[in-house]
This record gives C-alpha cells, sequence and structure tokens, in this order.
C-alpha cells in the first residue's frame, strides 16, 4: 500500500479524486489535508469508510505541519489539489491566493524535493490547476500538455 499525500482533499475535484483511489483494489492510502475553508467541506467523503484514509485539518501554509506529516506517512507521492479560486474572490482578497496558492504550493515542492533528495526515489509530485490558468478553449478542443498558456483575467 502506498501513502500518498492528498490536499484539498475535500474539495469538488480532490473528494472525488479520494473517491476513486479508495476502491477496494486500490494500492493508494490517501491522507488528506484540507484547511475546509469555502472551497473545502468534510461531508464530501463522508460516504467513505473511515478506514480508507486519513483526514488531517490543516494549512498547506504550515511548514512544520508538512513536515511531521512526511515523516509520519513516508509519502510515496503527492497530489495537490488545495487551491484558492474564483476569479471575483481573487479580486477581492488577493492575499489569501498568494498565500495559498503560491506560498503553499511553494512549501509543498520544497519539501517534496527534499524528501526526494533524500532517497525516495519513485516518489511522485502531481500538481492539478484549474482552466483559468490557460484560458478558454474553442468548442470541441482539449488541453494537453503542449496547449500554450492564455491566461484571460488578472487573477489567472
Amino acid at each position: 500500500m502506498k501513502n500518498i499525500l492528498v490536499t484539498g482533499g475535500c474539495g469538488f475535484i480532490g473528494s472525488n479524486f479520494v473517491k476513486i483511489i479508495t476502491k477496494d483494489d486500490s494500492n493508494y492510502f490517501p491522507v488528506i489535508l484540507d484547511s475546509l475553508t469555502y472551497a473545502g467541506n468534510k461531508n464530501n467523503i463522508s460516504d467513505l469508510d473511515n478506514k480508507s484514509y486519513i483526514f488531517v485539518k490543516g494549512d498547506i501554509c504550515d511548514i512544520s505541519l508538512l513536515d511531521w506529516l512526511f515523516e509520519k506517512y513516508c509519502f510515496d507521492g503527492v497530489f495537490h489539489f488545495a487551491a484558492e479560486s474564483h476569479v471575483d474572490r481573487s479580486i477581492d482578497g488577493p492575499g489569501e491566493f498568494i498565500n495559498t496558492n503560491i506560498i503553499g504550493t511553494y512549501n509543498l515542492l520544497e519539501i517534496s524535493r527534499k524528501y526526494y533528495k533524500a532517497g525516495k526515489e519513485n516518489f511522485k509530485f502531481i500538481h492539478v490547476s484549474t482552466d483559468e490558468v490557460y484560458g478558454d478553449l474553442d468548442d470541441g478542443d482539449y488541453f494537453n500538455e503542449s496547449t500554450p498558456y492564455k491566461p484571460s483575467s488578472p487573477y489567472s
């Protein structure tokens, strides 16, 4: 069984991801880290067997918490869903966006790098972002690895 950290695991996308990877035939055990702000709701994972995951209420900006989690669970990977979202909210309060989306992500990347360099060579870091980063697509098109960034707002 591989321990993985799932940030934002009580949000819409993160909770659905957790539901998929906790199926009986899964090889993953998620430790869900979520600060349960406007975007996260623990009810999103309430139908899961509470033996199939661990929930930790906390913030990705708390580096000492991240250090403790990495030490305790020896993660094989991180699935990073945690983010402030919604363009209107970013205009009204950009500080929270900078804190979570930039500093929090930086914290996760740094601790993951340290962990990887210490010998966890198969460690993976997967960062999931929103379509707002890439901008709009023409109808029928799909994003892929070579899609250029075309942000359409200051938030993006």
